[in-house]
């Protein structure tokens, strides 16, 4: 049986796609995510409860999806307590998001659109027009029809109703359990235009040594390296053409690079995300076989890392107390202290931790135990920063410093889970002092509701978190944080007068990657700016790192309960020298 979208490029040899190649009924579709207009995740996989899956595809401007979408949404109603999920798919190179969104607006549909951004999708599924439609089978994830919605829609002229009812009639057999009748018809629709298929010739001409090696350096290989925390390291061709299959899979999913934020909203530092063209031109030179070609190997020598510590050498280093971590069993929280042992009031200019065994350290809170200090007890826990799964490390803004006062205490908050053996953890804290005292001293905003009640079996539950600042502010980071029920997050700036800006979307919260999110360019906002966290969880079975999708689900420390933290980074913009000097919070 043939298989489109291939998930094995490796059987003898890696073989090639035929670029000519059209998903026939019978194939098996391989997975893939997108988000919508609307910036919602969207993956195949995932709707693997559903009893059929229907993709239409849907262009801007099109008279006929604009005639079918009527058709389609009373299909959409007339089978969604059956268990049949329907989606619309764009492809169109002309139309982005933002057009979508007014096309639905003006026609009046509901049903998400998924932004085929690379046209990946669109090309291995062989799309040629606009309103086609395609079912797939998630039991087996198999085309069992890809055609026309009906034969009431044609070129310049319409039945007043449709004769013969395809998809309908497709959807009918699939839940009876019986085979589907006629699994092929023409489609009337606008041509798309997918500038790359029949370029296969060109895309076995990629150069490795010349293209992809320099893109997989620039992109993968600081966590793709000897020691690094991917499970294996970018270290020859050999090694790439031998993962190749895994890495379409996870580019076509968007597992990787791992970078969460929506790319609608807000511009941050150290995006990790590949561009289109660089998405387009690794898959279609994997798709064309991950030919070799001539040139030398870049991978082959790559540059060791100069040290441990990515920030540089630290001006303090102290070694949290060793813990005993037991093989199995549930660790509380710990919250060791040490004193201040500069001996003097210091100005902390960014931390990085090291973790002594990465395998039992979940997080490190770092911060300080300072009676002097009017911060809440959070603010002053987390004052410094932190470690945990992916997250990223960086020196505070320009000019923004926290006080370590000479008679406070270092303080830490630890979270241990076992493995399996018993392991004794000494983690290391690195502190980077700043030459002079700044000139702001840098706050900490922590947003959650600790009265969660998650429902059994919820596969979106939403809770919303708002904060109002009454002075002027500047914000630097953002970063949201739940366990592993967490789904999608979201901020939002509503100003005095009513406007909302999106600040950051997080549409596929992934609880192995806690990126802080560092605005290119500050955000500056008035008194009285309310900042809105949602955080959205999915505690059904189709999650699959659900410890138990039968619990109702309340706030707690382990991972198996839950959180919905947003931690922000800001300055005040009325604080100046005279503030710093006294680092006196509100």
């Amino acid at each position: 049986m043939k298989r489109i979208l291939f998930s094995s490029l490796l059987i003898a040899n890696i073989c090639s796609l035929d670029a000519t190649y059209a998903a026939a009924p019978g194939d098996r579709v391989d997975n893939f995510r997108l988000l919508d207009q609307n910036g919602v995740s969207h993956e195949l996989r995932y709707l693997s409860d559903a009893k059929a899956v229907v993709l239409m595809v849907q262009g801007n401007g099109c008279p006929i999806v604009r005639q079918a979408l009527p058709a389609l949404r009373e299909l959409r109603d007339s089978y969604r307590d059956r268990g049949v999920e329907f989606l619309l798919i764009n492809s169109n190179l002309q139309d982005d998001r933002t057009a979508i969104v007014t096309e639905a607006k003006e026609f009046g549909f509901d049903i998400p659109v998924l932004k085929d951004e690379a046209q990946l999708v669109g090309e291995a599924l062989g799309v040629e027009r606009t309103a086609e439609v395609f079912v797939i089978d998630p039991k087996t994830w198999q085309l069992t029809y890809r055609g026309a919605l009906d034969d009431r829609l044609d070129y310049e002229k319409q039945k007043p109703v449709p004769t013969k009812r395809y998809l309908a009639d497709a959807l009918d057999a699939m839940l009876a359990g019986q085979p589907v009748a006629t699994t092929r018809t023409q489609t009337a629709g606008c041509l798309v235009n997918f500038p790359e298929r029949g370029r296969t010739s060109a895309h076995a001409a990629i150069s490795y040594s010349e293209t992809i090696a320099p893109l997989l350096q620039k992109n993968c290989v600081a966590c793709h390296r000897n020691g690094g925390v991917a499970p294996w390291a970018m270290t020859s061709y050999d090694m790439v053409r031998g993962f190749a299959p895994m890495i379409r899979e996870v580019l076509r999913t968007k597992r990787m690079p791992p970078w969460h934020a929506d790319p609608q909203y807000g511009h941050f530092v150290g995006d990790r995300s590949l561009s289109t063209t660089e998405l387009q031109t690794l898959v279609h030179w994997i798709e064309a076989g991950a030919p070799r070609g001539a040139g030398p190997d870049p991978l082959t020598s790559q540059t060791p890392v100069p040290s441990e510590w990515t920030l540089g050498t630290p001006d303090l280093v102290v070694e949290v107390p060793a813990f005993d971590v037991p093989a199995t069993g549930v660790v509380n929280y710990r919250y060791p202290s040490l004193p201040n042992p500069v001996g003097r009031d210091v100005w902390v200019r960014g931390v990085e931790v090291l973790p002594g065994d990465r395998s039992v350290v979940h997080h490190v809170l770092t911060g300080i135990d300072d009676a002097q200090s009017q911060e809440v007890r959070v603010g002053q826990l987390a004052a410094f920063g932190g470690y945990s799964p992916g997250k990223n490390t960086f020196f505070y803004p320009d000019d923004t410093g926290v006080l370590l006062r000479k008679n406070a205490q270092l303080q830490f908050q630890m979270h241990y889970t076992p493995n399996g053996k018993s392991i004794r953890d000494v983690t290391r804290v690195g502190y980077y002092f700043a030459d002079k005292p700044p000139q702001h001293p840098l706050r900490l905003t922590f947003l959650y509701k600790g009265n969660l009640s998650i429902p059994p079996h919820a596969k979106a539950h939403t809770e919303t978190v708002e904060y109002v600042y009454d002075r002027p502010v500047m914000v630097y980071t953002l970063m949201p944080h739940a366990h592993l029920r967490g789904k999608a997050s979201r901020f939002t700036a509503v100003y005095p007068d009513g406007r909302q800006e999106v600040l950051l979307n997080v549409p596929k919260y992934d609880f192995n990657w806690q990126t802080v999110y560092i605005f290119e360019e500050p955000k500056v906002f008035p008194a009285g700016t309310r900042i809105v966290f949602d955080m959205t969880w999915d505690n059904s079975a189709q999650n699959p790192a659900n410890p138990d999708p039968d619990k109702t689900v309340r706030w707690g420390d382990q991972t198996w309960e839950e959180m919905n933290a947003g931690w922000i980074r800001f300055r005040y913009l009325d604080e100046g020298p005279d503030a710093a000097k006294t680092a006196e919070a509100r």
